[in-house]
């Protein structure tokens, strides 16, 4: 089997630590690379590899088995559903579409074109959370009915492009999205969300509290940027409760503690930096045929934009594209 070729679509921070983690993937490599910056994507091939492409039409035409799509959000929607009708399986960096109405349209390209589509959210691939899903099997604390996640992003610039309405910036889309999925998994859909928060200068926002119910219970969800917040999430069942450790969302400790008093300590050190566990998991996909991950699926995706859309509707936040 010839190793699974890559095009990467975007040179920011996620796509270096993609390019870097691929490296860590048996049977994938880098193979093209596109940014509407010429120069931006040249120092980065030079880097990482890859021929650089002039256009991302020209990308496309490129041998490639799949492309990870690592531009700003607005971006996500348009270059899936191009690269889906081109053949191409998708990989797309969270979340996968401004709102569930675009996932939508990218979902009816995938299913019409039969080709694989995953939104690349990383949580679940690492070893930590098979360490943990195991161990509840053996051990188990009942179903857990709260969660309660979010972190904050302190110090950043006020030039940064998350407070940029343009680029579908604020804490919700950004790192809120992270929360969703923890809920979404854990929980199933959101039936109730109760969202309260700022707005900033910029008219995104910079703080999102966010309540919601599901079938199974609850949680208690936040984000913000430009202030400081604890990195640990709590998953609380009959049974029991699990804290995944700070930073949950790149999650390698884990203490599960039991109402006997018993305390158990997972460790699962990531290596490789950790996105080539959700590349390594899409590579099998792809050579198995599929069209969908059996871990992060097109309804959990549908389902963390549910929430998010919700959410920021209760907080008036309308992008100048929906408008």
């Amino acid at each position: 089997m010839h190793p699974l070729r890559f095009g990467i679509i975007g040179t920011g921070s996620i796509a270096r630590r993609f390019a870097h983690g691929l490296r860590h993937v048996p049977d994938a490599a880098l193979a093209a690379v596109w940014n509407r910056t010429p120069g931006k994507a040249q120092a980065f091939a030079d880097e990482f590899g890859g021929v650089v492409c002039a256009s991302f039409d020209a990308l496309l035409a490129q041998p490639l088995d799949a492309v990870y799509i690592a531009t700003p959000h607005p971006g996500h929607a348009p270059y899936s559903v191009a690269a889906l009708e081109a053949g191409k399986a998708v990989l797309c960096e969270k979340p996968a579409a401004t709102s569930q109405a675009e996932l939508e349209r990218v979902l009816a390209v995938a299913a019409a074109h039969g080709v694989l589509f995953m939104e690349a959210m990383k949580p679940p691939f690492y070893p930590l959370f098979a360490q943990l899903d195991d161990h509840l099997r053996r051990d188990p604390i009942g179903p857990i009915t709260l969660v309660r996640a979010g972190f904050a992003s302190p110090g950043v610039p006020a030039t940064h492009a998350v407070y940029d309405p343009a680029q579908a910036g604020g804490a919700l889309l950004d790192i809120g999205v992270y929360a969703a999925f923890l809920a979404v998994h854990w929980l199933g859909p959101a039936q109730t969300v109760a969202a309260l928060g700022r707005l900033g200068p910029s008219g995104v926002d910079t703080l999102a509290v966010v309540n919601t119910s599901h079938a199974q219970g609850c949680a208690q969800l936040y984000c913000g940027l430009g202030l400081s917040g604890s990195g640990e999430a709590l998953l609380a069942a009959p049974g029991g409760h699990v804290l995944i450790h700070e930073k949950w969302w790149n999650p390698e400790r884990a203490t599960i503690r039991y109402p006997d008093g018993r305390t158990v300590l997972i460790e699962a050190p990531a290596v490789g930096g950790g996105l080539n566990y959700e590349a390594a998991h899409f590579c099998g996909l792809l050579r198995a045929g599929l069209r969908e991950s059996p871990v992060m699926d097109h309804a959990k995706s549908r389902a963390m934009l549910a929430l998010l859309d919700a959410a920021r509707a209760q907080l008036g936040l309308v992008y100048p594209f929906e408008r």
